[in-house]
């Protein structure tokens, strides 16, 4: 009897913690709820308009009876003069980008844990932080206050120092420099905050033994905050190559303010595509550019995680 009534309170006891476990388990799946929506609203209901691609789309007849025309929408696209330019433009800067702001995205958290002050770490996570709030729209005036032709601040100080003002938005060979800046000062900080929340969730221990063994400070860096970080740092450089052919619309749309002057640096596929959709209305070929797009970033992706994986066991996304 003793036995039945033991193994009868261990079953309920069992069955109360499955029943907690549930509510917890219910709680958080809540939570994730909107999330969810928000994913299916705007990223897998959208997907039938793939077929876009493949259909010469007339307003008057609709998505489902306008007829079916093959690859002729990415032949018009990938036969274009203006590809080559377009390619050289999207991947080098995208590659510029990512390069430079991985870089400057480890050393700047390296230095910023190396800062002890309270007040100052948030102060400068704080300065970092603000212009990626700020949309390209507003930092394109900004911009263009700075380097405007006419009551520029940048040529007012240039005369004023008797050297000859500059047409930055007549000359093209500039702006890839220009780019690469406003691209560091908008996006710097949200990689600088992910790297140094890694870096203070590093056991302390690891840095005080390193201390007591008469390691220096750029030898901690090497040999502990780097390793720790590394995995995370590759997770996200893969990611980003994914999207390697898929240009950041408002920077390259808003900050040169689609001079034609300057399309030999600044045209990238997503202001090529927008403008052509402006003007001829096509649908379906811009939909072909976005889908290639997209094929072409998942191999991308895949590659570069294969290499991950093949030079590191912790590199890479699975």
């Amino acid at each position: 009897m003793k036995k039945r009534r033991q193994v009868s309170s261990s079953v309920s006891a069992i069955s109360k913690q499955k029943k907690k476990l549930k509510k917890e388990h219910l709680q958080l799946i809540s939570m994730t709820i909107p999330g969810m929506v928000l994913l299916l609203l705007f990223n897998y209901l959208p997907m039938f308009g793939v077929i876009l691609s493949f259909k010469k789309f007339k307003y008057n007849l609709g998505v489902w009876k306008s007829p079916w025309c093959g690859f002729d929408n990415f032949e018009f696209f990938f036969k274009s003069g203006s590809l080559m330019r377009l390619l050289k433009n999207t991947v080098g800067m995208n590659l510029l980008f990512l390069l430079t702001g991985t870089l400057l995205n480890i050393v700047l958290a390296l230095l910023l844990y190396e800062i002890t002050n309270q007040f100052a770490i948030k102060s400068f996570q704080t300065i970092l932080f603000l212009p990626f709030v700020i949309s390209w729209v507003a930092a394109s005036y900004a911009l263009y206050a700075n380097l405007s032709d006419v009551d520029g601040i940048i040529n007012g100080l240039l005369l004023a120092s008797g050297k000859e003002k500059i047409m930055w938005y007549g000359s093209a060979e500039k702006w890839p420099i220009i780019l690469l800046i406003c691209y560091i000062w908008k996006s710097i900080g949200f990689g600088v905050i992910v790297n140094y929340g890694n870096l203070i969730a590093i056991d302390k221990s690891y840095f005080e033994a390193a201390k007591l063994d008469g390691a220096s400070r750029l030898q901690i860096m090497r040999y502990i905050s780097l390793p720790f970080i590394g995995p995370i740092v590759i997770t996200m450089f893969i990611l980003s190559l994914g999207r390697v052919f898929n240009a950041d619309f408002g920077m390259f749309y808003y900050m040169p303010r689609n001079s034609s002057l300057l399309y030999s640096t600044t045209d990238v596929i997503d202001t090529y595509v927008f403008r052509t959709l402006r003007v001829t209305g096509d649908v379906g070929m811009s939909s072909a550019v976005g889908l290639s797009q997209s094929i072409i970033g998942f191999f991308v992706l895949l590659l570069a995680n294969k290499l991950a994986k093949h030079f590191s066991d912790e590199g890479g996304l699975i």
